[in-house]
């Protein structure tokens, strides 16, 4: 008997997953902000520029890392949405939130995405 209910709770578990997986999911990759900002082409030179501005404080000048992490290679660690994200929340602190408007975002990342 205790085997049997397992086995349900197991595949019960197991089923929620699934359901909670193809709803969340699809969602995750039909953010309008990312999505606007994946159909641009940015500007590596405006992206440098933004950099300067709004991130060489904590990444270094030539994004070498100080208080932030060292950005050459980021592009290689993380894929364009989790760059995105990384950036619009902030999440690994002491970096802020910032949400540039789209273009911003793209020209962003293709400053990024040069950093080899």
């Amino acid at each position: 008997m205790g085997r049997g209910l397992v086995a349900a709770l197991v595949t019960a578990a197991a089923i929620a997953c699934t359901v909670l997986a193809l709803l969340v999911l699809p969602g995750a990759g039909s953010d309008p902000y990312t999505r606007q900002t994946l159909e641009l082409k940015g500007s590596v030179e405006h992206g440098a520029l933004l950099f300067r501005l709004n991130c060489a404080g904590c990444h270094g000048i030539a994004a070498q890392g100080l208080v932030g992490p060292n950005l050459h290679g980021v592009a290689e660690r993380k894929n364009q949405r989790q760059l995105i994200r990384q950036v619009v929340s902030g999440r690994t602190p002491p970096m802020p939130s910032f949400q540039p408007e789209p273009q911003a975002m793209a020209d962003l990342l293709a400053y990024l995405n040069g950093l080899v």
